[in-house]
């Protein structure tokens, strides 16, 4: 018997028993106002958010805040005409000079202000992180109270590739400096709809 097959040996014979798994604690979130809390963390953290009626507020927020920057990538239908740059791309690389890129959400978690971005609503899954910054829509009845509320709603098979957002850019790794925009957009504004 060789080093290998005494080692597996050994490994065989001291096997412990199998456990049963532990039961799975379910931790209820009691906000009286989920807008106020995701507003809340989303500030916090760097972000604005931006309560609106409707895509037509929205769009004028948009125009005021960003009306300076030519490259702007929509992929929100109702808001496609405001694109200067076509999104479509198989090259991730010309995406490298957007300035905003507007996305809707799915669902957000008003305990930590990230919000679900499946492939299919953000185009190429670069464009969220390379942008210079980024508007996120995200209708609040689609917000739930926290991340164990997300991961019920999550359903993975919809999407190859989706990922929660929360926030601006940001590290402070290195002489713990504060640096934004140092992986991804510089600035976050989350338009919240409240009749969409």
């Amino acid at each position: 018997m060789n080093s290998r097959e005494r080692i597996l040996s050994a490994v065989k014979q001291n096997k412990p028993e199998l456990q049963p798994l532990p039961e799975t604690t379910r931790f209820q979130s009691d906000y009286p106002d989920l807008v106020a809390k995701f507003s809340e963390i989303l500030r916090f953290i760097g972000g604005t958010p931006v309560l609106v009626a409707d895509y037509a507020e929205a769009e004028t927020y948009i125009r005021q805040t960003y009306s300076d920057l030519p490259s702007v990538v929509s992929k929100v239908p109702a808001l496609q005409h405001l694109a200067t740059t076509e999104w479509d791309v198989l090259d991730p690389h010309q995406l490298e000079t957007v300035d905003l890129a507007i996305i809707q959400g799915v669902f957000g978690v008003a305990e930590n202000s990230a919000i679900w971005v499946p492939e299919e609503r953000g185009g190429h899954r670069v464009l969220p992180f390379i942008c210079q910054h980024l508007v996120l829509l995200l209708n609040t009845a689609d917000l739930v109270p926290n991340m164990h509320d997300a991961y019920e709603r999550l359903n993975i098979s919809e999407s190859g590739f989706g990922v929660f957002i929360a926030g601006p850019s940001k590290t402070a790794d290195i002489e713990q400096a504060l640096v934004i925009g140092a992986h991804g957009a510089r600035s976050l504004s989350v338009v919240l709809l409240q009749n969409s």
